[in-house]
């Protein structure tokens, strides 16, 4: 290691986190992560180096991607991946500067040098620059599915292909277990994928507030998921059982649910795009397996996030609230990825002070976080804060600090279920 790097790693080891302010606390986060970036970028030229040198010869390896996970011990897919960032960022001006400034992370680093790939390598080096400045602008979630677009795109002659693909490797298998227990395995297409999660997420949510409410009643207001009778793992299981149950009792010629198809048009370099309303991406091919029996919405964009608007209204209801869906597609809460169709469409500015109710003027935000606007939490005092008391009141400060931020985990993360709306 150089001694310079050496040195700079041992000082930052070397500080006592308790000891710095939360703006501090930022900032070096910050610092650490753009000198991460910076790293990775680094390291890629010398194992771009070592393999244009074939390093790996001498020891008797077959490759760069051996040599570097054995001398690393670490598994040959992420030495694969090493080596293909490495190999790649040659023809990626671009993204290698973004990665060299800290800009970017070495997780849109890769997944940029995926989308490099021979098959389009051409569009790449001509989109180049705009695909890095969403890697820089744009939330993970938004960007990852803003990549799988550009693919789309870029590969349209094989977009049926990989729809054929999904469906020929499409199964399901229910193997005996022990006692009697089922081993439930398999692989969905998209569709069936997004069917399926479509029909078992009201159940969930069902099942939570039954299983919520009961809680209440023995904890009062200090009920937590801890309390809840059931994991969301078995709550899952129990809304496929219920699934199934529903199924078998629903009338004979019963009206089935139809998909919605979104057709978003004009929307720059990605245009004449189709999905589910959830999000999910599809080849034309699987579209029109479905035509017959699906609901159909064309969302016309006048700019890169502006859906032309429908009237006046109080409320953000049908068209209004579908507009915000596709754009936003998640709370705008800091840090919040809850689904739209779990969040509610707040105004921005206020319709008690004169807010109309247009595109613009609205955002979706979760229950929690739209609470919070009437509510905000108390600013931090600016100042440093001196190094903690090993006092027991100083320790109970801390695990109230760790309860409530388990708390709203509880709150924000669908993994650990839904806390109902009417609920503070």
């Amino acid at each position: 290691m150089f001694p310079s790097l050496a040195a700079a790693v041992d000082e930052v080891l070397g500080l006592d986190p308790d000891t710095l302010g939360d703006a501090e606390l930022t900032r070096m986060l910050d610092d650490i992560r753009r000198s991460e970036a910076r790293l990775v970028a680094a390291r890629a030229r010398l194992v771009a180096a070592a393999d244009a040198r074939r390093t790996f010869a001498p020891s008797g390896h077959l490759n760069t991607p051996s040599w570097l996970a054995d001398r690393n011990n670490t598994p040959v897919g992420d030495a694969h991946a090493d080596v293909r960032l490495a190999r790649r960022l040659r023809t990626m001006p671009a993204t290698r500067a973004s990665l060299e400034a800290g800009t970017i992370t070495a997780r849109h680093a890769h997944t940029l040098a995926g989308l490099n790939a021979p098959a389009t390598a051409g569009a790449f080096a001509q989109a180049e620059e705009f695909l890095v400045g969403q890697a820089r602008t744009m939330r993970w979630a938004d960007f990852t599915r803003a990549m799988a677009y550009w693919r789309r795109e870029a590969r349209c002659d094989d977009a049926d292909k990989h729809a054929k693909s999904d469906w020929e490797h499409r199964s399901v298998s229910l193997h005996d277990g022990l006692r009697g227990t089922g081993l439930l395995a398999g692989e969905l297409t998209p569709l069936a994928k997004a069917t399926l999660a479509g029909a078992l997420a009201p159940i969930e949510r069902e099942l939570f507030e039954a299983d919520w409410a009961d809680a209440k009643a023995i904890h009062g207001a200090a009920t937590t998921t801890a309390h809840l009778a059931r994991t969301p793992r078995q709550r899952r299981h129990d809304a496929l059982v219920e699934l199934a149950n529903r199924a078998a009792t629903a009338p004979a010629g019963g009206k089935r649910p139809a998909p919605l198809f979104t057709v978003m048009l004009g929307y720059g370099a990605f245009k004449n795009v189709c999905e589910l309303a959830d999000g999910t991406i599809l080849a034309p091919s699987e579209v029109a397996s479905v035509l017959d029996d699906a609901m159909i919405e064309r969302i016309i964009f006048d700019g890169p996030s502006r859906v032309l608007d429908i009237g006046e209204a109080r409320f953000f209801r049908g068209a209004r609230r579908r507009a915000i869906e596709v754009t936003d597609r998640h709370c705008q809460g800091p840090g919040c990825h809850t689904t739209a169709d779990r969040c509610e469409v707040d105004h921005r500015w206020r319709a008690s002070d004169g807010g109309p109710t247009i595109q613009e003027n609205g955002e979706l935000r979760c229950g929690p976080h739209n609470r919070q606007r009437e509510r905000p939490p108390p600013k931090p005092i600016p100042d440093k804060h001196p190094p903690p008391e090993t006092t027991p009141e100083k320790r109970a400060d801390h695990l109230e600090t760790l309860r409530a931020r388990v708390r709203d985990q509880c709150l924000h993360n669908p993994r650990h279920g839904w806390v109902p709306i009417d609920d503070p």
